[in-house]
């Protein structure tokens, strides 16, 4: 006798590092949280893939954006991730992938749809983009999606609550942390370090409290991260992505190598060196998760100018600096106007958080029901399921407690 049951999700992440940071937490679990589904999940740094889930009657699998990040290693590292991932090709079974950073080993990402047989790309590139991003990929055989970097999880704003809750003052007036943007990503990705260094010139002239860098030792991850934010009154920041397309990764390549032996050279000299007149050959800018996250921690946002995917508006969310930070002292001035500090962190608060649009479970919900029709998602019950499901939840705890403990030991 048939019975209709939930379907059966095949979560594939790349490698993951511990502690996880939060938006890669939310990510990886996202469809852990549904209801609905069953969601099984596997990481390539558990080596290659478990017999056991072999005998599981897959749905649908996601290739996640931390799995589409292996092609950074280059070329010899996707060969490592084939072979671990073999069986997956050969299974007649849905499958999606949801990738970022779609401006660099565009080609490697192009193989992978093809050999995999994706038929559902779910990108945070414009959809003007698609093409010159995807153009090894057959448009009538693939069908692409529009989504966002990141999204908040209930177990994120119920955390961020209760972290607000406790905090009675916020003793960090502007806050910010960013890796130094590399020239290759365009000067709209340079943006990142500059405000950076724009603000930490100028903003204790205007007796603001700050807590802004871009050194890697600086970087805060977990909980601590939504603790650090909560406790600024403001931050700063720029939309993600990149304005230069790198097919094959030389010019990241190239431009790290040439960086490593001359710090001091200038976004000018290597433009000149490695991708003269090539920005602005793709307009790849996107809303990040730190975004939405500021929302949730109840922490006003000071922008550059731009879309931010029409989540975000200018003096209703945030208050906005333009690209050439011609307007900074009337910025600086608006930042002290308590009262407009508060209408903002309420608005964003209300529509981003309170509206639940920008939810995992919508998230999920949207890959689902774009990629599977879940009327059909029917088997026999099967006993292999059951035991595949229970067997790889267990695992996973396991995997994650060795390499919680391996990270907490290096520090």
């Amino acid at each position: 006798m048939l019975f209709k049951v939930k379907p059966n999700i095949l979560v594939v992440n790349g490698s993951l590092s511990y502690p996880l940071r939060t938006s890669i937490r939310d990510l990886v679990y996202s469809f852990h949280e549904r209801k609905n589904c069953n969601a099984y999940i596997y990481s390539v740094d558990q080596g290659p893939f478990p017999n056991y889930l072999k005998n599981v009657s897959f749905d649908l699998i996601v290739f996640t954006t931390i799995l589409a990040g292996e092609r950074w290693g280059g070329r010899e590292r996707m060969k490592k991730v084939y072979q671990l991932l073999g069986y997956l090709k050969t299974i007649n079974v849905t499958k999606v992938i949801h990738p970022q950073d779609e401006w660099i080993h565009t080609n490697l990402l192009n193989d992978f749809i093809i050999d995999f047989k994706i038929s559902h790309v779910f990108s945070v590139a414009p959809p003007s983009e698609w093409k010159k991003i995807y153009n090894r990929v057959n448009f009538s055989k693939v069908n692409f999606h529009s989504v966002l970097t990141g999204y908040l999880s209930e177990e994120t704003i119920k955390k961020c609550k209760a972290i607000t809750d406790s905090i009675t003052h916020q003793n960090i007036d502007i806050g910010y942390r960013a890796y130094k943007s590399p020239p290759w990503l365009g000067k709209h990705g340079f943006l990142k370090t500059k405000i950076a260094d724009i603000f930490l010139e100028q903003a204790p002239k205007h007796n603001f409290e700050v807590n802004i860098s871009t050194e890697e030792e600086d970087t805060i991850l977990g909980d601590d991260w939504l603790k650090f934010m909560a406790s600024c009154k403001y931050f700063i920041g720029v939309e993600g992505g990149s304005t230069i397309i790198d097919p094959d990764g030389e010019i990241f390549k190239k431009g790290t190598s040439y960086f490593q032996l001359n710090p001091e050279a200038t976004f000018e000299e290597l433009e000149k060196l490695f991708f003269e007149g090539m920005d602005g050959n793709l307009g790849l800018i996107a809303i990040s998760p730190r975004h939405l996250e500021a929302c949730v921690t109840k922490t006003c946002q000071v922008l550059i100018e731009g879309n931010y995917n029409n989540v975000l508006k200018p003096n209703v969310h945030y208050i906005e600096i333009k690209k050439d930070f011609s307007n900074l002292e009337a910025v600086f001035q608006q930042m002290k106007n308590e009262n407009l500090r508060k209408k903002y962190i309420e608005a964003a608060y209300r529509d981003v958080v309170e509206s639940k649009k920008y939810t995992y479970e919508n998230y999920t919900a949207t890959i689902i029901s774009q990629s599977i029709d879940t009327v059909k998602a029917i088997h026999k019950r099967s006993l292999k399921n059951c035991l595949g499901l229970w067997r790889n939840r267990i695992s996973d705890k396991r995997f994650r407690k060795i390499k919680q403990n391996e990270a907490f030991s290096k520090e």
